[in-house]
């Protein structure tokens, strides 16, 4: 399997609560919704699909995964609620609790078996393992040489500060362009895939 990020991410490559105002404050953080109106469903939706059709299991953050338990369960009906709640999930958490984890199927991953559980994961034969938002959870993964492929949905805007998925340990990490694809709304849907 194939370990794919997937983020809303904005010219100075900050991805934090791009889908609303109280998403995630951390550090002050004043612009959550801002990738909202540069949302492109015909060109971004089909990315956000084409990367689901080929997805067999979703790995969260703590933070994440719980957004997503709060809000996809209660959808059921929609196509893309039916595929999220009964897709297999794991949740990488040290406070977590397995009487937390409510939004089956999902597996608790310990903060120090990361790197083990997701090796373990990508040695697994079939597609991808996909990653939405997650920052930290990314950033660890990208430091760990855990990553096979980006969807980045580089999005026309500049916000001055807030989270980011990127590694600041001086390390190069190649990856070549395979797509790109640029919305109606000024973004620019690549994705990449890890240099070999």
């Amino acid at each position: 399997m194939e370990i794919i990020i997937s983020e809303f991410i904005s010219l100075d490559g900050v991805v934090q609560a791009p889908g609303g105002a109280e998403e995630d404050t951390d550090g002050a953080f004043v612009h959550g919704g801002w990738s909202m109106p540069f949302f492109d469903p015909e060109v971004m939706g089909a990315a956000i699909d084409e990367v689901a059709d080929k997805t067999e299991a979703l790995l969260y953050g703590r933070r994440t995964w719980e957004v997503m338990a709060g809000a996809w369960p209660a959808r059921a009906g929609d196509p893309f609620a039916d595929w999220i709640n009964a897709a297999d999930k794991h949740v990488v958490s040290d406070t977590l609790g397995e009487d937390d984890i409510t939004w089956g199927p999902t597996s608790l991953i310990r903060g120090a078996d990361l790197v083990e559980a997701v090796t373990a994961l990508r040695e697994r034969p079939g597609g991808l393992v996909s990653v939405m938002g997650s920052a930290q959870l990314v950033r660890s993964l990208l430091e760990a040489d855990l990553v096979d492929q980006l969807l980045l949905m580089i999005e026309p805007i500049i916000l001055g500060g807030g989270k980011t998925i990127f590694p600041t340990d001086g390390a190069a990490r190649p990856f070549d362009l395979v797509s790109s694809v640029t919305t109606p709304t000024g973004v620019q849907v690549c994705r990449y895939q890890r240099a070999r």
